[in-house]
C-alpha cells in the first residue's frame, strides 16, 4: 500500500515555512526524494561543518539522519509540525569527508503514534556506508 502524502517539494515548502532556521548556515540539507516509507536527503558538508582531522561532525551526521527521518516521515504521514522525535541512535562507521552526503531513511514501523526509521548514510557515488541510525518519532494525535 502506498502511503507517500507529499512530494520532495510539497515536503521542502513546508519545512521552508514551519522550520526555517533549518537553513540559519545556509541551504546544506536538500530533501532530493520522497517515495512510499522512504526519504532521501543530501547534505553538503563544507568546512563549517568540519571537526578537527577534516572529518565531518557528528552533529553534522546525526542531523542528516534526524532530517531525513522528518522528512520521510512528513512525505508518509503529511504535514505534521509537531512530530518529535523521540529517540535517535546512530553508529559512526567510518571517516566522512567533505562534500554531498546521502541519508537514504526507510520506515520499518509506521504505527498511529510512533513511528521508527532506519537511516543509512553513505558519500555520493557509492562507497563504503559511513553512518547507520535508528529513530523514533511521535506523531501528534489526530485533531
Amino acid at each position: 500500500m502506498d502511503h507517500q502524502l507529499m512530494s520532495a517539494e510539497e515536503v521542502t515548502r513546508f519545512l521552508d515555512n514551519v522550520f526555517p532556521q533549518m537553513h540559519a548556515q545556509g541551504r546544506i540539507y536538500q530533501v532530493e526524494a520522497i517515495e512510499d516509507k522512504k526519504a532521501v536527503v543530501l547534505v553538503t558538508a563544507g568546512e563549517q561543518q568540519l571537526r578537527p582531522g577534516g572529518t565531518v561532525s557528528g552533529p553534522t551526521l546525526m542531523t542528516l539522519a534526524d532530517f531525513a527521518s522528518y522528512a520521510a516521515i512528513l512525505g508518509n504521514v503529511g504535514p505534521k509540525a509537531l512530530a518529535v522525535t523521540t529517540n535517535l541512535n546512530i553508529n559512526f562507521l567510518r571517516k566522512a569527508e567533505a562534500g554531498v552526503l546521502v541519508a537514504t531513511c526507510r520506515i520499518i514501523k509506521l504505527g498511529k503514534r510512533l513511528v521508527v526509521t532506519d537511516c543509512e548514510i553513505m558519500p555520493q557515488g557509492g562507497g563504503e556506508m559511513i553512518a547507520h541510525a535508528t529513530s523514533t518519532y511521535s506523531i501528534p494525535p489526530q485533531e
